[in-house]
């Protein structure tokens, strides 16, 4: 009889060397729940969020196609702000959370934008509202752009709708924390 080893990755699936665009669907593959379904360019599914609470819910989880939960997000809230804090889930346990990131929302009062501020580790980026409400950028703290979601056009040049994204992750990204990032914009602008 044969026997199956797991393969060790040598590196994160979650990181490639190259752009990635995904496809993001503002809707859940289940009928009647909230969520997201993001696609690859081959068109595959690679990452799902299934919201079975109302939009804009205190937790939800960012899972991979199979469902295996690669990340919680929770809502808290500090007086009068809302800030999210996220957890990498452990590969054998849903219960063994580590701390990965955290997200503070910030009004720019002369400009009337919406930026949040997220913290992974000593790392710091902004997720910041571009023209149109679907359409935001991650960038790092030197202003380089990390991730940009805008609307997904068609060939032809038409609009898919708001609820369908074009996500472009540039090289050396975690993919998995960019989402995680996609989900707390959703869950800021009640999207999810």
């Amino acid at each position: 009889m044969a026997k199956v080893y797991p393969q060790v990755p040598t590196c994160s699936p979650h990181i490639t060397s190259e752009r990635e665009i995904f496809t993001i669907w503002m809707k859940s593959l289940v009928c009647h729940t909230n969520g997201c379904t993001v696609y690859n360019t081959n068109g595959d599914i690679v990452y799902r969020v299934e919201n079975y609470d109302k939009k804009g819910s205190n937790e939800v989880h960012l899972m991979d196609l199979r469902g295996k939960v690669l990340s919680t997000i929770r809502g808290k809230y500090l007086l009068a702000f809302r800030g999210w804090n996220g957890y990498r889930c452990s590969s054998s346990n849903i219960k063994e959370e580590k701390l990965w990131f955290q997200v503070k929302k910030y009004y720019r009062m002369l400009m009337g934008d919406l930026a949040c501020k997220v913290t992974v580790g000593y790392d710091k980026y902004w997720i910041v509202r571009m023209t149109g409400k679907a359409a935001f950028r991650v960038v790092n703290i030197n202003g380089d752009i990390i991730a940009e979601a805008k609307p997904k056009l068609s060939s032809s040049g038409v609009q898919l709708g708001d609820d369908v994204l074009t996500l472009l992750v540039e090289p050396h990204t975690d993919h998995s924390l960019i989402m995680a990032l996609v989900i707390v914009y959703g869950l800021i602008s009640r999207k999810m």
